[in-house]
């Protein structure tokens, strides 16, 4: 099966759901016989998910994080030993960054994939990871049969505008508020 047209997903928001509706979406497409390639920016796997979606055969997967995580937010930074991001993250983040990006782009332009994921790749353009407009510019590459799907927090106004999906998980209430750590199995 191939996509006769694929469109450009976006799944954005505070609230939790982000990446499990990407997830959602790659097993669906999975089971159809798509392939799929999901790229995690800001993440470096060991997740639930990704120990199930690598038993996937046209599931491929790539990690560009690093073991810590960036906050604009100075008490966050503390609390939680964060890496502090007024201006410009780490140089050596950036290049990752820069590297997955690239990887998912020429994999988008294979034609050889039906879907691309890039998990967090919103949240790594607030963080400056990655520019805006090398975003806007992928949106504009995408062939006409691969689905784009990009995740994150704080959506640029100008993607929202070229996306054709757009859901905002807005949260409601969360157990992080009441002291309750990420449980294996379920945010991880």
């Amino acid at each position: 099966m191939k996509l006769e047209k694929g469109i450009v997903e976006v799944y954005t928001g505070n609230g939790k759901g982000k990446t499990t509706a990407a997830i959602g979406l790659a097993i669906r497409a999975s089971g159809w016989g798509l392939k799929v390639s999901i790229y995690y920016f800001m993440k470096t796997g060991g997740y639930g998910e990704n120990i199930s979606l690598s038993k996937f055969d046209n599931v491929k997967q790539g990690f560009f994080g690093k073991e810590y995580f960036l906050t604009k937010d100075e008490n966050i930074a503390k609390k939680f030993n964060a890496v502090l991001v007024k201006d410009r993250p780490p140089e050596d983040y950036i290049e990752l960054v820069r590297k997955g990006f690239e990887e998912a782009r020429k994999e988008m332009l294979s034609g050889e994939t039906d879907i691309i994921i890039m998990d967090e790749v919103l949240t790594a353009i607030f963080y400056n990871l990655i520019s805006l407009d090398d975003v806007l510019n992928l949106i504009k590459e995408k062939p006409e049969s691969v689905e784009l799907v990009l995740t994150g927090r704080y959506a640029p106004q100008e993607i929202i505008d070229k996306a054709d999906l757009v859901t905002e998980m807005k949260e409601i209430k969360h157990p992080y508020s009441k002291g309750v750590s990420a449980r294996k199995g379920i945010e991880y």
